[in-house]
């Protein structure tokens, strides 16, 4: 699985090469989060598990995002 940062978000990449979803950060919820704009892509227990890990990381400090500066 790789995780790749977009802007202020992260890509969840598959083995396949195949963008599973995104990670971003929820002001309302306070949390990370994983979503898929279009829920086409069915996701593994395997890439799910990858994806829960990392979630608990950044929400736990463990991992960042890093900030994407346009100027």
């Amino acid at each position: 699985m790789l995780f790749f940062p977009i802007q202020q978000e992260l890509d969840c990449i598959s083995e396949r090469g195949v963008i599973l979803g995104k990670i971003r950060f929820d002001d309302a919820k306070g949390k990370h989060i994983f979503y898929q704009p279009d829920d086409v892509v069915e996701v593994t227990v395997v890439e799910q598990a990858a994806i829960n890990e990392r979630l608990a990381g950044l929400d736990a400090g463990t991992y960042g995002i890093p900030m994407q500066d346009d100027d």
